[in-house]
């Protein structure tokens, strides 16, 4: 995986209530990034997910007009 430097990301594994959602990812306000990882996972799935967040902020996911559709492959 590619580190993108300069940029903060902060990571919380926590329990989600959907339970086929492995993590998530939003931007914040001041530039940093907050990466949600499902707690109800095996550690390999959390690993997983949090890889595929991070994917999301070294590839630009949040500043490109794709849809949510094509930058998932669904």
């Amino acid at each position: 995986m590619k580190y993108m430097e300069g940029v903060d990301y902060f990571v919380r594994v926590i329990p989600f209530p959907v339970g086929r959602v492995g993590g998530m990812v939003t931007p914040n306000d001041d530039g940093t990034y907050s990466v949600y990882i499902n707690a109800n996972l095996n550690r390999e799935r959390q690993l997983e997910a949090y890889e595929h967040e991070v994917r999301h902020i070294v590839n630009g996911d949040f500043y490109n007009e794709k849809t949510i559709r094509e930058i998932e492959g669904i």
